[in-house]
């Protein structure tokens, strides 16, 4: 019999618990679907509820347990009443970045049949993009170890924006490689570097390496835009861009308005990938405001699952895990093409558990 693969679980805070269990529903239903074997959950708490509790941000233990294992779901951290000494967020999941080196934040970013479009002209029902976010560098280097900013007194703070040859030369392969799967699927392939080389010398340094990779890959098109001309852009043109790789920031900001063009938070689905673990999660917050109501869009997580089960599938070979994939992907898009996925994040009368049903009764 297949060996089951095991999944550390830490649904968090707000709706996170509310997702993450809706997502692991379809996940397992996919899977069953799919004849592949079922996975198992370690649940690991962490959180700012667990901060308030115990002080600390992650149960004893959890980080190294949380990375023994094939893969990490996250439903969400967060509270907005929960910071540190200095007004800091509770952010156990940015030092998982940080510690198993999760440098490819994959953010898919599709349009959906009957889901919002907020730009009104028609070629925006066909945007199917990927923002690529490196993770553990850029702007977000302090913020992922607590205590790394430095502050001077009452009278002025730095945060330091890292760029590493080693780091950036994994992202940009990741981009290219990303690029060629998605031109094998039909999508046109190519990735466009996002930047802000005309100022930073950190940016320019992050250019040349994508240019020297680059040789690498002559059947990738490229392309460029600095940062601010690609947020116009995305207003503009978004479906003239396949994938787009980017520092931690700039993708941080371009994800959620990438999100907003198709629909809202709800819908944005993440994986961050490293050499060795692999950690996925819905990119919205913990919207602790409607925790336990029955009101949250599960989709992002739900598509995060997908994401879950390809990346166990080209971790171990099995094409079950990607046939599950697959299923969740269009029983997602078959729900939308025939109105019956109709979540309240966008006015329709679905909450989250009758939106995991529809889609496990489209699974089934």
């Amino acid at each position: 019999m297949t060996e089951k693969l095991r999944i550390a679980l830490i649904p968090g805070d707000g709706i996170g618990v509310d997702v993450s269990k809706a997502a692991m529903a379809v996940v397992d239903a996919a899977m069953t679907k799919a004849g592949a074997t079922p996975l198992t959950y370690e649940t690991i708490q962490a959180g700012a509820g667990y901060f308030q509790e115990t002080g600390q941000d992650i149960e004893p233990g959890g980080e190294k347990r949380a990375g023994e294992l094939d893969a990490i779901f996250l439903g969400a951290i967060g509270l907005p009443a929960v910071r540190h000494a200095d007004g800091t967020e509770i952010a156990p999941h940015l030092r998982l970045r940080d510690l198993f080196g999760l440098y490819a934040g994959v953010r898919p970013v599709k349009a959906y049949p009957n889901a919002p479009q907020r730009l009104a002209d028609p070629r925006a029902a066909g945007i199917d993009m990927v923002i690529l976010r490196e993770s553990t560098e850029g702007l977000f280097y302090s913020a992922a170890v607590h205590g790394r900013s430095d502050i001077r007194g009452d009278d002025e703070v730095r945060d330091t924006m890292r760029i590493t040859r080693s780091t950036t030369e994994k992202l940009h392969r990741f981009g290219f490689k990303l690029a060629e799967r998605r031109k094998q699927r039909g999508h046109p392939g190519q990735l466009t570097c996002v930047d802000k080389a005309n100022v930073f010398a950190s940016m320019a340094f992050f250019r040349k390496i994508f240019d020297e990779i680059a040789v690498d890959y002559p059947n990738v098109a490229t392309g460029y835009n600095y940062v601010d001309a690609m947020a116009l852009d995305m207003i503009r043109k978004p479906w003239e861009f396949d994938v787009m790789v980017m520092e931690n920031m700039f993708g941080d900001i371009l994800s959620d308005l990438a999100g907003g063009l198709v629909g809202g938070m709800g819908m944005a689905a993440c994986a961050e990938i490293g050499d060795d673990v692999g950690l996925f999660q819905p990119a919205h917050g913990s919207a602790p405001d409607i925790m336990g109501q029955d009101k949250a869009n599960p989709l992002a997580a739900i598509l995060s699952g997908g994401l879950m089960l390809d990346y166990l599938a080209e971790q171990t070979g099995r094409d079950a895990l990607s046939k599950a994939a697959e299923l969740i992907d269009t029983a997602v898009s078959d729900g939308f093409e025939a109105n019956r996925i109709r979540p309240m994040e966008f006015g329709g009368d679905m909450g989250t558990r009758a939106v995991t049903n529809t889609i496990l009764d489209l699974l089934r």
